[in-house]
């Protein structure tokens, strides 16, 4: 029997604002206001897209609470937890888990990176010494690591800790693989806005987005029409937000989108080294989709 997800749904792996090279506390506050009004699921806070490797011990708890105070109980917050030391993630689950966080999201490991032995291990160690459920993430651009189906069987047998999978591979016979190899015990989610559809016919329970961040209500709607039984409107929604899409991954995530949301006047676009400013062009072509979109 399938676990019971947390949403269904467009989350967001919401962005954490800068000013004058601290967090914004009020954009917090108000990008999530902006969230829930535009429909949104669920909100990540400190995932790939909240810039977590630049933000301090403290930065992190602090985003995560002023996003679960922020939210006030109206939709679930999943924390970031990810890192490529084991205890690094347990220790940080430890000083989140008050929160007020219903999951943790945790990246497969990166650099250091290891063997589909040790990716087991790891997780296991993570659901062993933590209490947060876990949402595991796969970016193989970002981390050069894939999760094995064999790998996500052996978990989800061993474990009933692990309760998703963010799945963010453009593979899709391998990612039916994997849905075999877990036999429904994970709730799928698809980890790229431009796989949200294909994901969502193989059974996913939505999208964790980078584009929600800057138009909430559009992802939203896209989940929303596939479950009412209007699949064609969810696939047209999907080609609509294509062109933003390509520009929102033109660079680096989150460039695109902080710059996107700066010109909408959501909050300022600034980030933390080694991120630096949107090229021209892709400036020059966020204004230019946005515009198409109506947006601007």
């Amino acid at each position: 029997m399938a676990n019971t997800s947390l949403f269904r749904g467009s989350g967001v792996a919401i962005i954490t604002p800068f000013h004058n090279g601290q967090v914004d506390i009020p954009a917090l506050r108000r990008l999530v206001e902006y969230q829930i009004a535009g429909g949104t699921a669920a909100i990540i806070a400190c995932g790939t897209t909240g810039e977590p490797a630049t933000l301090t011990a403290q930065e992190r708890e602090t985003v995560i609470a002023e996003t679960v105070a922020a939210a006030a109980g109206r939709v679930p917050v999943i924390c970031g937890t990810g890192s490529n030391c084991t205890q690094n993630v347990i220790d940080s689950e430890k000083r989140y888990r008050g929160l007020g966080c219903a999951a943790q999201l945790v990246v497969t490991p990166y650099y250091n990176k290891t063997t589909q032995e040790g990716l087991y291990a790891h997780f296991m160690a993570i659901a062993d010494n933590t209490q947060l459920p876990i949402y595991l993430y796969n970016v193989p651009s970002r981390t050069g690591l894939d999760i094995a189906p064999e790998t996500l069987r052996r978990l989800v047998n061993a474990s009933d800790h692990f309760i998703a999978l963010k799945e963010s591979s453009f593979n899709l016979p391998f990612v039916m693989e994997k849905l075999d190899a877990i036999k429904g015990k994970l709730a799928l989610y698809s980890g790229n806005d431009e796989m949200v559809y294909p994901l969502l016919s193989l059974g996913a329970q939505g999208v964790i987005s980078v584009v929600a961040n800057a138009l909430p209500a559009q992802m939203s709607q896209m989940v929303s029409d596939y479950f009412a039984g209007n699949p064609s409107d969810s696939l047209q929604m999907q080609l609509r937000l294509l062109p933003l899409i390509h520009a929102f991954f033109a660079e680096v995530s989150p460039i695109p989108c902080k710059h996107a949301m700066e010109i909408m006047g959501l909050c300022e676009g600034e980030l933390r080294l080694p991120l630096i400013d949107a090229s021209e062009g892709v400036k020059t072509k966020l204004r230019a989709v946005l515009t198409e979109l109506g947006v601007l």
